[in-house]
């Protein structure tokens, strides 16, 4: 018999984790539904986000993709739990299957069939999350939703999110799972060099979209966290070709290094000049964007190289252009002294960094999405009080649309929230 109450939650996590030492991706879903059992937790499944964060694809221990269930990111209870990162729960007697469109309710609210006779089966969805960053839905039926179910999924949730973290570096099935298409050789060459694309503390939140997720060669975005600091930057390398995803490699490389040694932004971008000027016999360059943030105080540093200028969103409404004289993209090693730039962030300012690739992504009829139409965007859809990682899946998508679901260039977007009340809503 399951134990619901007591230590059985706790054994299951202890076992669960002795388990998934000496286990495969493929393993996780059986291994997770043995010892979800231990606390009444039936039928577990887990969906994992494609790359394009329109599908949730199930993970299952063997079959071809043509056997796994899908998802709808925009139409289903696991999408609605992913995109809104919370908890969903279908109501006892709603028709479907799992997944369906139901009846969701709020998760803690008790549910039909509680009070008088026995309980009935809730089918619920929550988000798994590495950190902050969204992976994909663990959906389980609970013989009874309230705060002890609650309380064991959530951290079941959160076992699931880091076994699966463990397992993807080294597993080709998951690379394989969350490709709906085969991906151009600079895109692969890139995408491992991607940190998380949503990084969050109390007083920060770093968000990352990037496209076309399959053909991306040219845009990179980096952050790291060290101490009070945060450091960005994002990269548009010349081209689309292998060269162009060398020379991002190089850039993002150079940039760690340099950083990691306590180089300063404007000796760092001196030395990616160097270091892709030397490669590329100055024919090839990249532009970019490197900036640090003082977490306690607010103060932005910033050096642009030939990159669009950063933007600021004072107030969700007010819109600040950082337009400063950039200096020359790196990779020419001109005689020209780059410049750091400084301005003061207030509570709950929001900072765009961007590439030229989202403002001139053109339509059919050649007419550019242009900076208005992005800056617009940016605002109704922060106004939809949906979460940062959404806000920005949903603007790309609008982005794509206008261009017929396919890019020219690279577009990249990173926002960068300081001491907003953004963090709140990346936690379930």
């Amino acid at each position: 018999m399951a134990e619901v109450h007591g230590d059985g939650g706790y054994r299951m996590l202890a076992e669960l984790l002795e388990a998934s030492h000496l286990a495969t991706l493929e393993n996780v879903p059986a291994l997770v539904a043995r010892h979800a059992a231990r606390v009444g937790l039936r039928d577990p499944v887990i969906y994992l986000a494609d790359l394009c964060q329109d599908m949730l694809v199930e993970l299952t221990a063997a079959g071809t993709e043509g056997d796994r269930r899908h998802q709808p990111v925009d139409s289903s209870l696991p999408g609605r739990a992913y995109g809104h990162v919370e908890i969903v729960v279908r109501e006892p007697g709603t028709h479907g299957t799992p997944g369906t469109p139901g009846t969701p309710k709020m998760p803690g609210a008790p549910g039909r069939g509680q009070g008088s006779g026995p309980p009935a089966a809730h089918r619920v969805w929550l988000p798994l999350l590495d950190g902050t960053e969204r992976l994909g839905v663990l959906g389980a039926t609970v013989p009874e939703w309230g705060p002890v179910a609650r309380e064991h999924l959530r951290a079941l949730a959160s076992l699931v999110a880091l076994m699966i973290v463990s397992k993807r570096p080294h597993s080709d099935t998951y690379a394989r799972l969350v490709r709906s298409r085969p991906m151009t050789l600079p895109a692969e060459v890139i995408r491992p060099l991607l940190p998380p694309l949503t990084v969050a503390t109390p007083d920060l939140v770093v968000c990352a979209q990037l496209e076309p997720a399959y053909e991306v060669g040219g845009d990179i975005v980096d952050l790291a966290l060290s101490g009070s600091v945060a450091h960005v930057s994002v990269f548009d390398a010349m081209g689309h070709d292998q060269s162009s995803g060398l020379i991002t490699a190089i850039a993002t490389g150079t940039c760690r290094n340099e950083r990691r040694q306590g180089t300063g932004l404007v000796a760092t971008s001196e030395a990616i000049d160097r270091a892709v000027g030397m490669q590329f016999g100055r024919r090839r360059f990249v532009t970019g964007v490197l900036a640090d943030l003082d977490r306690r105080t607010g103060e932005l540093h910033w050096v642009n190289r030939g990159h669009p200028p950063p933007l600021l969103i004072r107030g969700g409404r007010r819109l600040i252009r950082l337009d400063r004289p950039p200096a020359p993209p790196m990779g020419f090693q001109l005689d020209a002294e780059p410049r750091q730039w400084t301005y003061q962030l207030e509570p709950g300012d929001r900072l765009l960094l961007y590439t030229d690739g989202v403002v001139e992504a053109r339509d059919e009829h050649g007419r550019p999405f242009g900076l208005n139409r992005f800056v617009d965007l940016t605002l109704r859809r922060q106004s939809d009080g949906l979460p940062v990682p959404e806000t920005l899946r949903r603007l790309m998508r609008s982005l794509l649309d206008h261009h017929g679901g396919r890019l020219q260039d690279d577009a990249t977007v990173m926002l960068v929230e300081w001491q907003g009340d953004e963090a709140r809503r990346l936690l379930v």
